[in-house]
């Protein structure tokens, strides 16, 4: 991937949109609908590393009720030919081809390597990589069989997403038990596994979701660690214009 002069790609993470009522939901909505109309204006390609939802499910004919202003804006800017990508994370896993057909974009669920000028990327949303969490390693390969989710998809929706949203909010072996208390770097374990990579292969840059914590760690004299925080307590994003990487807060004084 090559970035035209002035262009940059730009990175966001962990919005859980739908949590933890419809009035904050809404008020996080604007504000990320608001970032998206400030990024578009130099943006080459957009990657959201997942959890744009608390809880998101689609079955054949129907996806759940709102989220109206973030999914016009998303369409708005892919028919204007801004590539975005978007990473299923622990709380819209089941997602399958709403977003492709309706709004152009290209979902992921496994992490990606990409190269963009002269750095290189892996780019992931982070759940259920490196050591432990075994709980919800296990769980994630339940939820992801094909036979759970044509059994799931046989509640009504009503009762569906309900009750998803429910496990979504209470369910820490389901939510990944998401501890947003930085270990330190010889514990956290996406920087362990960061760290794994490194031997297998060079990246200038290895970008990730999931601890909602806004963090930057070099690993060696090249390489670099990034989680982009989240979009309810840090609003922090990420940002590269081809040569640097930048890790930034939003802080639009009119939200």
């Amino acid at each position: 991937m090559k970035l035209q002069n002035r262009q940059k790609i730009y990175f966001a993470s962990d919005n859980h949109l739908g949590s933890p009522s419809h009035n904050i939901s809404r008020l996080k909505e604007k504000k990320f609908v608001k970032w998206l109309d400030f990024i578009k204006k130099d943006a080459s390609s957009i990657f959201l590393l997942g959890d744009l939802f608390d809880f998101w499910f689609e079955y054949k004919m129907v996806v759940p009720k709102g989220f109206t202003r973030v999914l016009g804006k998303l369409a708005e800017i892919s028919d204007s030919g801004i590539k975005i990508n978007f990473f299923v994370g622990n709380h819209d896993l089941w997602m399958r081809d709403y977003f492709q057909k309706e709004l152009g974009i290209e979902v992921h669920h496994k992490p990606l390597k990409i190269q963009v000028n002269e750095s290189k990327f892996f780019l992931a949303h982070g759940d259920g990589l490196g050591p432990g969490d075994i709980g919800y390693k296990l769980m994630k390969r339940i939820f992801i069989n094909p036979v759970s989710k044509w059994f799931f998809r046989w509640l009504h929706p009503d009762i569906g997403i309900r009750f998803g949203k429910f496990l979504s909010q209470k369910n820490k072996l389901i939510s990944g038990d998401e501890n947003v208390k930085f270990l330190g770097e010889e514990k956290e374990p996406l920087v362990l596994y960061s760290k794994t990579k490194l031997k297998e292969e060079h990246f200038d840059y290895l970008i990730f979701g999931h601890r909602h914590i806004p963090i930057e760690i070099s690993l060696n004299e090249k390489a670099k660690y990034v989680n982009l925080g989240d979009w309810f307590k840090s609003y922090t994003y990420g940002v590269f214009d081809g040569k640097n990487f930048e890790l930034k807060v939003w802080n639009n004084l009119n939200d």
